[in-house]
C-alpha cells in the first residue's frame, strides 16, 4: 500500500520548494531534495522525533539535501557544455494574484550570479537571508560554527552584489523595454537596438550542448546587438513569440518549427543589461504551445 502524505507535509511543500529551487536553480532538482526531505520526515515521524516546529525541521533538512546536491552539482556544471542558466519557472498567468505570486519569484539574474558561490555560501545567503533562518540553524546545516556561518553569508552577499546584473525596473518598465528591444531586433535595425542596450550588456545562452547556442557570453552593446539581430533574421520564419513571466519579470516564449526558447532580460533606467536565453530542451519541458 503506498505511503500516505500527511497534510502538514504537503502544507511546507510549497515553502521547501521555494527554498530548494533558490540554492539548486534546477526545478527538477529542488523537487528531487523535498522528495528526498519528505523521506527523511516520514521516518522521523515513525520513530517519534520532536517535530514541533515542522517548518524549521523540514527547512533544515533540505538544506542539508541541498548542500550536498551542489557540491556534486559543481563537478558537473564544470563539465558543462557552453553557458549554464537556471531551469526558468514560466508563466502565461497574467491575472492580478498571480502576477503577485510571480513578482516574488526569485529572478534569473539573481540565480545566474549565485551559480558563482560555493555551495556554504550559497546554503548561508538563502537560508538565512530569504527565509530567515537563525545562524545558530545556518551553522547546523553546513557543520561548521556560528561565526563561520556569519562569514559565508557575508562573503556571499558580497559576490552577489559586485556581480549581480542591474535589474530594478518594475514590470510595466520590463514589458516596455521588452517590446522595444523585440521591435528593434525583428526589424535588424542594429543602431536602435543598441540604443535599448546599456554599454555593458552581458547576453549569455544555454544550449545545454543540444541546441546551437553562444558557447561563451556576448558583452558590449555593439555586439550583443549583432548577435541579437543575426537571431532573429535566422528565426522569423515561422516563429511565435508569446509575452510571459520568467521568474516574475517580463520575458518572451518563443516557438516554431525547430525552436524552443525562454528570453527574458534585467532591465534599469530604460535599458537592458543583461539578457539570458534559455534553448536547453532539457529545462523547458512542458512548454510550447497548449
Amino acid at each position: 500500500m503506498p505511503t500516505v502524505v500527511p497534510n502538514e507535509f504537503e502544507a511546507e511543500r510549497p515553502h521547501l520548494l521555494a527554498v530548494a529551487y533558490r540554492m539548486l536553480g534546477s526545478r527538477a532538482e529542488a523537487e528531487d531534495a523535498v522528495q528526498e526531505a519528505w523521506l527523511r520526515y516520514d521516518r522521523a515521524r515513525q520513530h517519534g522525533d520532536d517535530l514541533r516546529d515542522l517548518r524549521g525541521w523540514l527547512t533544515t533538512i533540505t538544506g542539508r539535501i541541498c548542500l550536498d546536491v551542489l557540491k556534486s552539482a559543481r563537478v558537473r556544471r564544470e563539465a558543462y557544455p557552453g553557458q549554464w542558466l537556471p531551469e526558468p519557472v514560466v508563466s502565461r498567468q497574467q491575472d492580478p494574484a498571480e502576477l503577485v505570486t510571480q513578482r516574488q519569484e526569485v529572478s534569473l539574474a539573481l540565480l545566474v550570479v549565485m551559480e558563482k558561490l560555493t555551495p556554504e555560501q550559497r546554503v548561508a545567503v538563502v537560508l538565512h537571508d530569504a527565509f530567515g533562518l537563525p545562524f545558530e540553524e545556518v551553522a547546523q546545516v553546513l557543520g561548521i560554527g556560528v561565526a563561520a556561518a556569519r562569514q559565508h553569508a557575508s562573503r556571499g552577499r558580497k559576490a552577489i552584489a559586485d556581480g549581480q546584473a542591474r535589474h530594478t525596473a518594475d514590470l510595466s518598465e520590463q514589458r516596455r523595454v521588452l517590446a522595444a528591444f523585440l521591435a528593434a531586433a525583428a526589424s535588424g535595425d542594429l543602431q536602435t537596438l543598441a540604443a535599448v542596450l546599456a554599454p555593458e550588456v552581458v547576453a549569455i545562452s544555454d544550449g545545454g550542448g543540444v541546441v546551437n547556442a553562444g558557447r561563451n557570453p556576448i558583452a558590449g552593446a555593439d555586439k550583443v546587438a549583432r548577435f541579437i539581430a543575426g537571431i532573429f533574421a535566422k528565426r522569423r520564419a515561422g516563429a511565435v513569440i508569446e509575452p510571459v513571466l520568467v521568474n516574475g519579470s517580463a520575458g518572451f516564449l518563443m516557438t516554431g518549427p525547430g525552436l524552443l526558447s525562454v528570453l527574458t532580460a534585467a532591465v534599469e533606467n530604460g535599458r537592458i543589461t543583461a539578457i539570458y536565453n534559455q534553448l536547453n530542451p532539457a529545462k523547458l519541458s512542458g512548454l510550447g504551445h497548449d
